[in-house]
């Protein structure tokens, strides 16, 4: 009998995640152990990202910094249908587990999933209401929403752009304009709020909200890198 998850292929790109990775993929094991394929790819850790994903079974590949250069890398190793991207300060509660285990999706091209922010403040709950108001009506996921997309579907987009920011907002907007809305699955992922908490709540707010505008109007990705990481 085939196992259960073999369809999917999870890639993780990271940079010094030693922190939480244990725990995003201790919430992958279920998966692993029936035949899901974890590819973590390294860009150059100084911390023992790489070792503690070895530890906990999962394939390790390094490469150059860049999480759409990571991501790039790891589904060119993928063997599954689907390619599921997840940050590695993402987690996949029960429930997003079971569906996936389930086989729910198997008929799905590209989407994404809604997102809930790890921390306990009423602002968090306000920031991931609008993240997946604004994603509803445009169409348009986030890497801390858990992109997934079809292996061959991937392939004849062309991947990622290797561009320092905003690599996933550029490959919604292609395959949504080359392929149609996305499926938004009606479960919820959980990212961590450490950079809204390490940063301040509201500036972080209207810093990625300007980020994002400024993208959409033509503002290069170097420049917003720049802005994003001073």
């Amino acid at each position: 009998m085939e196992n259960s998850a073999a369809y999917l292929s999870f890639i993780l790109p990271v940079l010094n995640e030693s922190a939480g990775l244990g725990a995003t993929l201790a919430g992958l094991e279920s998966l692993r152990q029936n035949g899901a394929e974890i590819i973590v790819v390294d860009g150059g850790s100084s911390d023992a990202s790489p070792l503690l994903a070895r530890s906990m079974g999962a394939t390790v590949m390094e490469t150059g910094q860049g999480r759409g250069r990571q991501m790039n890398a790891g589904a060119r190793q993928a063997s599954g249908d689907i390619l599921v991207f997840v940050h590695g300060d993402t987690r996949l509660p029960k429930s997003v587990l079971d569906f996936l285990e389930n086989g729910g999706l198997k008929r799905a091209a590209w989407g994404y999933f809604n997102v809930s922010l790890s921390g306990s403040s009423w602002q968090f709950r306000l920031i991931e209401s609008l993240i997946n108001w604004r994603s509803r009506l445009s169409g348009i996921g986030t890497g801390d929403q858990v992109i997934f997309v079809r292996r061959e579907l991937f392939v004849e987009t062309g991947g990622y752009a290797d561009i320092p920011l905003m690599e996933d907002i550029e490959l919604c907007k292609r395959l949504k304009r080359h392929h149609g809305r996305p499926v938004r699955v009606p479960l919820v992922v959980i990212t961590s709020s450490r950079r809204w908490q390490q940063q301040g709540i509201a500036r972080t707010v209207v810093l990625m909200w300007c980020l994002r505008l400024a993208y959409f109007i033509g503002v290069s990705p170097g420049r917003l890198a720049k802005i994003y990481y001073r």
